[in-house]
């Protein structure tokens, strides 16, 4: 291994070391607890090599919630590949969606709740900007999974109007169910009427 190359791989431990970490202690205090003092302590690095990586914390935060996307992303395509039928596939992605929000609130909320900042000074070679204008990959990749779910049951109608319809009444619902606003019982039951009530026979244009 070239002097490089073992530089290079330093520095990618550093970066995961810095997220992994950054979860962790969010995960345990929440994300008001996350400094970059603190983390760079929890670490046991200097805060000038934290900040090669990361230029602040919303800087961590979002690339976190970048993270997060990616992770949802693929939750909801194994939901999707694995059901039989296009109905069933839409059922199962709003489920797993509904899993991954509750399993997750701290990383959740970094996707959801916190606003990461425009120039957050992260590395973001290679990221996408499919969807709205500057949506990252891994969020387009979200709801590019609920779109591919939404398709095959939209009759005719616009499923990339619908899938962010979709989207947003999922993240409501997992916010207001978190925030304890909610019953926790019916959880599912609210999700198959939500479907229904945006894709059934009724909700078709005339």
């Amino acid at each position: 291994m070239t002097p490089r190359e073992r530089r290079l791989r330093e520095q990618a431990q550093r970066h995961r070391l810095i997220l992994t970490t950054a979860r962790e202690m969010a995960e345990s205090e929440g994300w008001d607890y996350v400094t970059t003092r603190r983390l760079a302590d929890r670490i046991e690095y200097s805060q000038p090599v934290l900040y090669q990586h990361f230029k602040n914390k919303d800087a961590i935060v979002h690339a976190v919630a970048l993270e997060g996307f990616a992770e949802l992303a693929a939750a909801l395509r194994t939901a999707r590949e694995a059901a039989g039928d296009p109905q069933e596939a839409l059922g199962a992605v709003a489920r797993a969606y509904a899993d991954f929000a509750e399993r997750g609130p701290v990383l959740y909320e970094a996707m959801l709740t916190l606003d990461p900042g425009e120039d957050t000074g992260e590395d973001t070679t290679g990221e996408d900007t499919t969807g709205a204008a500057g949506t990252p990959a891994p969020l387009a990749d979200v709801l590019a999974e609920i779109r591919q779910a939404v398709e095959p049951v939209a009759a005719g109608r616009d499923g990339g109007l619908l899938a962010e319809v979709l989207w947003s009444a999922w993240h409501g619902l997992a916010a207001l169910t978190r925030a304890g606003r909610l019953r926790p019982d019916p959880a599912r039951q609210r999700l198959a009427a939500l479907t229904g009530a945006l894709l059934g026979p009724a909700a078709q244009p005339v």
